[in-house]
């Protein structure tokens, strides 16, 4: 994939976390994905009250998600994160650098959005990801 990842700008203070500034795509199909939670294959929550273990959970979908439309995470252009609470901050950040170090080992980042908020969807996830990915071998 052919994505540039801008991550530094003279007149913007360095980024403090695992994403890019902005992301430039030649051409592709995009694909939006609808936002995940940690749902299991059966639509039962994985790891209730447990940052960590929904956060996984969730990557876990995206990632299914993407194979199914021939795509990986680095065709992934930009994610947003819905957290329920401030407690679930820091346990997100440091779940996504030990998920992030999988997914992408050369450290190219996508755009990232993190919004805290009260509730989600049905009321126990505490964690959902939306994401835009484009495809260039199409």
């Amino acid at each position: 994939m052919n994505i540039r990842h801008v991550t530094s700008h003279p007149e913007i203070a360095p980024t403090r976390g695992l994403y890019s500034l902005a992301t430039i795509v030649p051409r592709g199909d995009l694909v939006f994905i609808s936002g995940q939670t940690a749902g299991d294959r059966e639509g039962n929550l994985v790891g209730e009250g447990k940052v960590a273990v929904q956060t996984r959970q969730v990557f876990k979908n995206l990632g299914n998600i993407l194979n199914g439309v021939g795509a990986s995470f680095e065709d992934v252009t930009e994610f947003t994160i819905y957290l329920v609470g401030k407690e679930s901050i820091n346990p997100f950040l440091e779940t996504r650098v030990e998920v992030f170090k999988s997914i992408y080992p050369g450290s190219k980042y996508p755009c990232s959005t993190l919004v805290n908020v009260d509730c989600l969807g049905l009321g126990k996830a505490l964690v959902e990801i939306s994401a835009t990915a484009v495809l260039t071998n199409r």
